[in-house]
């Protein structure tokens, strides 16, 4: 009788054992799915985190990876901070309107788990008419038929403030179609609409296709247009010459540059070695999207409305890039 409270005890802490490795396990277990949320398959986040994918496969054994095309940066920043997403692209000033709380923008309190893994290359906001259209300027949009993106998506977000700055609202249109890359070009070739507006990296593939299929205008969009957005986040850009079939000059723009985005509570050792092998096998990423070529380890930790992750940060200070 005398061993019953010793032998108790050993059970229970026996127990305590289990119970805690068994929370350990799962905490490992789960940290080892890695969801890269993109967006729509003819535009340029999902064919990068494509490649992401099959980088952290590589480089992080135990991981198992997987990627979801999305419609882009709003719904990626929401399912990042649901827990049903690991990694995920996002622009500059979606980021900032999620981290703020902006309900207008698709987000209906602040996210505050949101962190940053790098800054990545700039999007370019890329107005593309028909030549048959008429469509020359930015004035010339009035009375047009456009598509303006996935409905609050980061595109979507970013004809909002593109056209209110040019003296335009949805309402001066003949038709606004909130619709992918893809469709929007599809209604296109079909003669249904005039004129798509994407936010994307250079030489997208969407709108490659549209070049090749029928003669093209890239309407420009002036530096004081830009300037009158009112937002950091945008910054005059410069679409090159012969970026699409049929562009003989180069096109000013508007810039904006995008971010990759975890959340708190991931380890910092799997966001390390995410950050780390992304940055060790840039050329991978390259051969997967052109975009690409504009990431620069530099300005990796640089720009962003809201934190770094900490082992982000770990790498950063690793390979010199924050002392």
């Amino acid at each position: 009788m005398l061993k019953t409270p010793s032998l108790a005890r050993t059970a229970a802490s026996l127990i305590a054992g289990f119970a805690l490795a068994a929370a350990t396990a799962v905490q490992v277990h789960a940290a080892e799915f890695i969801t890269i949320a993109t967006g729509g398959t003819s535009g340029v986040y999902y064919p990068l985190g494509v490649a992401l994918s099959q980088i952290d496969a590589k480089a992080i054994p135990s991981a198992k990876t997987t990627v979801q095309a999305t419609k882009g940066s709003v719904e990626n920043l929401n399912l990042i901070e649901a827990g049903r997403a690991e990694v995920g692209f996002s622009l500059g000033d979606s980021l900032s309107d999620a981290w703020k709380g902006d309900a207008e923008a698709g987000f209906k309190a602040p996210l505050k788990k949101l962190r940053t893994m790098a800054a990545i290359y700039p999007n370019y906001v890329q107005i593309v008419a028909s030549a048959d259209s008429g469509i020359k300027t930015l004035a010339d949009l009035k009375g047009k038929r456009i598509a303006v993106g996935a409905p609050k998506s980061g595109t979507e977000l970013n004809a909002r403030a593109i056209l209110k700055a040019a003296g335009l609202s949805y309402a001066d249109f003949a038709k606004v179609e909130y619709l992918p890359f893809g469709e929007s070009v599809e209604l296109m070739k079909n003669r249904q609409l005039d004129a798509t507006l994407q936010s994307a990296g250079l030489g997208v593939s969407s709108l490659r296709d549209l070049a090749a299929t029928q003669k093209i205008v890239v309407v420009a969009i002036p530096a004081e247009v830009v300037a009158k957005v009112g937002d950091a986040a945008y910054q005059p850009g410069m679409i090159p010459a012969n970026t699409y079939e049929g562009q003989a000059t180069e096109v000013p723009t508007a810039a904006i540059r995008n971010f990759l985005v975890t959340r708190e509570g991931l380890s910092d050792e799997m966001v390390y070695q995410m950050t780390k092998a992304m940055f060790t096998h840039l050329p991978e990423l390259v051969a997967a999207h052109a975009a690409a070529k504009a990431i620069n380890l530099q300005m990796a930790a640089k720009g962003s409305p809201v934190p770094l992750h900490p082992g982000a940060e770990k790498y950063y200070r690793e390979v010199g890039v924050l002392k």
